[in-house]
């Protein structure tokens, strides 16, 4: 049985009755699980503790929960008690990948002076057995409460009044009064006490804004840097809800405030107000000497009333992001957040970002410049933090971010395979994010982006950025649109100041072809005044559906100059240029595309560009620059999306060598990709075998697309591989002479409007559907389809060599 006092160092006392951790007789405060961490060390001094060890004696064997990081920071918060220094302990020595030691002299003390029980509780769940260690976790993750031990004894009422039972005669009735006096006053300060705790504590509702931190130190290096380092932190909490940075610049927008203006506790609070938000946190930092002393207040924007208050010391500029995360964990806990949710997800700022000020200076810059003058100036800060610090994960995956949004998915692939190296080094909600972004962009396993987004939404159920990628970048590629849509519905609800989720429930709904319900979606946008360049491509969309040239004229000019969208929107153009067979028309369109894409430095963009165009070239007959322009596609990119295109173009070209070098090359290379394993390579197998009169073969082979075969690729270029499976099956079908399944075929094409939308694959499937009647002998069907095709083309340039052969393939019906 180890002793109830022990003492070791100096000065320090352990005192296992009072479950105290003193220093010359002074209370140290530590938390309770560093606390239960130090007494198992200290009880079990010289001897190697492993993790399992701690986790056993903390929660219990059965835990759930990542608890490497909760051990991390218990073990540092211990050691700044402690002023013990990893490097040269005095106290805990760290076994590289065993566990820990303690190495300190100590001594026991048989007779443990009694502990006083602390005056007052920080708050109403710190109660004895509050946080039982052992104890399972509810669907919150947090440590269940006993309900018994939140209502107040009857037992110590009963005791006093038993010791006042035996009055003085004549004095009864006045010691009855005092006693009942005495109640009356314990029972309002009770009253009293709870409620003014909880007038300083959110609930799951609210939100809260941060504030810019007032720096008063001189040291430009805590600017911008400080409210960085304590957004991370505060976003690390499955409880608190931050308004977001795209939110507050457009409601400064609306204040007439420049975009980048400084939140000053006076602006902080008037765009609380306007954001329906509840609380600002105003931050400062000042220096005392060498010491640094922050302090953290949450403010009631409304009324103006401080609601609870942290502080911390650092002793020199670097530690002060340990002396923020510190004053942030305090804040957390003040405003609400359970001390078990607290402790767990409460990973240091240098471990979730990066122990450099510089590096994370930098990167504070990159993300304000996300939402005030763009990606590419933010990409330029962030790769100035991993120059400062090339171990900086965050920063890494904002880059793999910021690749992906200007058109450079395999960059971006190999930034998020560098986060994903270093998730160890990101908190537990940034780890859910790189993990679902890498399984999507490096190895393009969707079932496992959906889990790690699912794990994500359990951990987090107020994030929306789950629910945004799950909307935008999983459920499209895989064909299920209607938990796009849900998915979708569901981030705008979480985050209604997101525009992005707006414009991709846009093409969620316009995929399942409610056009209605996508303008319904950019109504809800406007009401809230956003505005983004994204909406163009969905409007577009909605403007082509409805055959209105003059919507689609007015997207394509709003996109003009905008380096991020106009090539798509051009590219686009020219797709529809195609889809009524004007070629010369979309090939110039195609071209301005590829300009405005090499402007921008977007080189895979240029060369997906330069693929799609080869694909159409093909698939119209033009073998020569089919093969032409495909071979200059891959000379310029092996992206995933380009060596599929150019792969497809080469196949109608007539160059099934390097088609099949090509397919092989990519079913190599991304061996988890679910769009390739199961959407590209079937395809392009089917069609190369089908050329090589292996019919059975192709149509075997096309089984396994079946589930993901109106799934579109967002990995690049959105939507433009959509429904290729179903094609290339009719087309096996065709050669086969199985008229009635191949017209089933282009039948799925033609009722997925919101799917197949301009592609060439959409116009020429008319033209197959017509070939599959008149194979079948139905010349009626026949003949009308073939009109469908000619009524669509009739403005065509006449020398496409698939509408000379439409025209002969007609007349012979007549």
């Amino acid at each position: 049985m180890p002793a109830d006092l022990v003492r070791f160092g100096d000065d320090l006392e352990l005192d296992r009755v009072g479950f105290e951790l003193r220093r010359s007789g002074t209370a140290l405060k530590l938390e309770r699980i560093p606390m239960e961490i130090l007494f198992l060390l200290v009880e079990r001094k010289g001897q190697l503790i492993g993790r399992a060890d701690i986790v056993a004696r903390v929660w219990g064997k059965d835990v759930f929960l990542d608890t490497d990081n909760s051990i991390n920071s218990a073990i540092r918060k211990i050691r700044m008690v402690l002023r013990d220094d990893a490097d040269k302990p005095r106290f805990i020595q760290t076994i590289s990948g065993r566990g820990y030691r303690f190495i300190a002299k100590v001594s026991e003390i048989e007779d443990a002076p009694a502990s006083e029980p602390p005056a007052t509780l920080e708050s109403p769940l710190d109660v004895p057995g509050a946080d039982v260690p052992g104890a399972k976790l509810n669907d919150k993750g947090e440590r269940p409460i006993n309900l018994q031990q939140l209502e107040p004894s009857a037992e110590p009422a009963q005791a006093a009044f038993a010791a006042n039972s035996t009055v003085t005669p004549g004095r009864g009735n006045r010691g009855r009064a005092i006693l009942f006096l005495s109640v009356a006053t314990l029972a309002l300060s009770l009253v009293c006490y709870f409620l003014f705790h909880r007038s300083s504590r959110l609930t799951d509702k609210d939100t809260i804004v941060l504030a810019d931190f007032t720096n008063t130190t001189g040291d430009t290096v805590f600017d911008d840097t400080l409210r960085q380092g304590l957004s991370v932190q505060l976003e690390q909490s499955p409880f608190l809800s931050l308004v977001s940075d795209e939110r507050i610049r457009q409601i400064l927008r609306l204040m007439a405030q420049p975009s980048d203006a400084r939140l000053t506790p006076e602006i902080a609070r008037d765009l609380c107000q306007r954001a329906e938000s509840t609380a600002v946190l105003e931050g400062s930092i000042a220096k005392i000497g060498i010491h640094y002393l922050l302090i953290l207040k949450a403010v009631n924007c409304a009324s103006g009333e401080t609601l609870a208050s942290t502080e911390a010391q650092a002793g020199d500029k670097n530690h002060v992001l340990d002396a923020l995360g510190e004053i942030a964990a305090g804040m957390r806990n003040k405003l609400g957040e359970s001390l078990g949710t607290v402790q767990q997800f409460d990973m240091p700022l240098e471990q979730a970002t990066t122990p450099s000020l510089d590096a994370l200076k930098a990167f504070s810059m990159g993300m304000k410049a996300l939402t005030t003058v763009g990606v590419s100036v933010a990409t330029s800060f962030f790769k100035q933090a991993i120059q400062l610090d090339p171990n900086f994960a965050l920063a890494y995956a904002w880059l793999g971010l910021c690749s992906n949004v200007v058109g450079e998915p395999t960059l971006g692939a190999e930034y998020t395979r560098k986060a994903y190296e270093l998730r160890d080094r990101v908190s537990l909600s940034e780890k859910y994010l790189i993990m679902a972004r890498f399984n999507k962009q490096v190895t393009g396993n969707m079932q496992k982006a959906e889990q790690a987004c699912q794990v994500w939404i359990q951990a987090y159920p107020r994030a929306a950025m789950p629910h945004t990628f799950l909307a935008g970048s999983i459920y499209p590629n895989t064909g299920q649109y209607e938990k796009s849509v849900e998915e979708g519905r569901e981030a705008i609800r979480l985050n209604p100041a997101f525009s992005a989720s707006y414009s991709i429930s846009m093409l969620g709904s316009i995929d399942l072809d409610r056009i209605d319900q996508a303008n319904v979606i950019y109504q809800q946008a406007l009401e809230r005044k956003l505005t983004n360049s994204y909406f163009l491509l969905p409007l577009y969309e909605i403007a082509f559906l409805k055959n209105d040239a003059a919507g689609m004229t007015q997207q394509v000019k709003a996109a003009a100059g905008n380096p991020v969208v106009e090539g798509t929107l051009l590219a686009t153009d020219a797709e529809s240029a195609a889809f009524f067979g004007r070629l010369k028309n979309s090939r110039e369109l195609s071209r301005r595309a590829e300009d405005s894409a090499e402007r921008a430095e977007e080189n895979e963009t240029t060369a997906t560009f330069i693929a799609v165009s080869a694909l159409r070239e093909g698939l119209f007959g033009n073998k020569e620059e089919a093969r032409r322009s495909a071979i200059l596609a891959v000379d310029r990119s092996t992206g995933r999306d380009v060596q599929y295109g150019a792969a497809l173009a080469l196949a109608y070209g007539g160059d099934d060598r390097r088609a099949q070098a090509l397919t092989d090359d990519l079913a190599r290379r991304f061996p988890e990709d679910t769009v390739v394993q199961f959407n590209f390579v079937p395809t392009l197998r089917a069609k190369l075998a089908a050329d090589r009169g292996n019919l059975a073969e192709a149509i075997e082979g096309l089984r396994v697309a079946t589930p993901y075969e109106l799934g579109q690729s967002t990995f690049s270029t959105y939507g433009w591989t959509a429904l290729y499976p179903i094609f290339v099956r009719g087309e096996v079908y065709l050669a086969a002479h199985r008229g009635a399944e191949a017209a089933g075929e282009f039948q799925t094409i033609l009722a997925h409007r919101g799917i197949a939308l301009n592609s060439p694959i959409a116009a020429l499937a008319h033209l197959q559907l017509a070939r599959a009647y008149a194979l079948n002998g139905d010349k009626i069907k026949a003949k009308a389809a073939f009109q469908d095709f000619l009524s669509l083309w009739q403005n065509a340039d006449p020398e496409i060599p698939i509408l000379k052969q439409a025209k002969a393939d007609y007349l012979k019906l007549n």
